[in-house]
């Protein structure tokens, strides 16, 4: 599977664009990816007006089953655990948490924003990566990335562990109750953004994975030397 370089920045650059927040700067520094990635997406331009059976099934579960793993991970955890740090510049459990929180609604803008737009299935053909590579991409660990200042821990609103893990659970119900209820024509909103072109259905997928792309990172800092026990 080729690697989207620089993927989970873009994602975040996009989120805080539309939602109003960003900073031209940041945008400007990002170049186009060098490597390719499969174009799996038929260049048909239609797409059916409503989510297929099959679409709506699997974005529920992949959002139900990353939402469990959230609180899976730090279920029973001590203060000390969720505070240890591995190296000074990495992220406690806590911060991961607080990340995961604040990131769901920002990355969730781009649905709404995806939605606001007219339909616009002439651009399907501009969409390169395929639902399948999209998640793999997304929870791809072998990539580190750095988050932008209003997605970092320490500006979150949340500031303990229960209550980003309140919050998340909170705003990550309302979208799977909007997924199994909308009838939305997701997959012909699509957004272009600087370094690749989705549709809106696409959004709720990387929403999902991204929650399981730091779970991992949790697994990771309790594998670590020096973990309280």
């Amino acid at each position: 599977m080729q690697k989207l370089t620089g993927y989970i920045k873009i994602c975040f650059s996009a989120a805080i664009l539309l939602s109003g927040t960003a900073i031209t700067a940041q945008l400007n520094g990002l170049q186009p990816a060098n490597e390719p990635v499969p174009s799996i997406i038929s260049p048909d331009t239609s797409a059916p007006k409503t989510l297929t059976a099959d679409e709506r099934e699997k974005a529920i579960m992949l959002l139900r089953s990353s939402g469990a793993g959230v609180a899976t991970a730090i279920k029973d955890l001590t203060p000390a655990q969720l505070a240890f740090k591995p190296a000074p510049d990495r992220w406690s459990i806590q911060e991961c948490v607080q990340h995961i929180a604040a990131s769901e609604t920002t990355l969730w803008t781009m649905v709404e924003t995806g939605l606001k737009q007219p339909a616009n299935p002439a651009k399907r053909s501009a969409i390169a990566m395929s639902d399948t590579a999209l998640v793999t991409a997304v929870e791809d660990r072998s990539r580190r990335n750095t988050t932008f200042a209003a997605l970092e821990p320490k500006n979150s609103t949340y500031k303990t562990a229960p209550d980003a893990l309140a919050g998340f659970n909170e705003a990550r119900g309302q979208h799977i109750a909007f997924v199994e209820k909308t009838d939305a024509d997701l997959r012909n909103h699509v957004l272009e953004l600087p370094l690749g072109t989705f549709d809106t259905y696409q959004f709720i997928l990387l929403v999902a994975a991204h929650s399981q792309r730091h779970t991992q990172q949790i697994e990771e800092v309790k594998a670590s030397a020096g973990y309280p026990k």
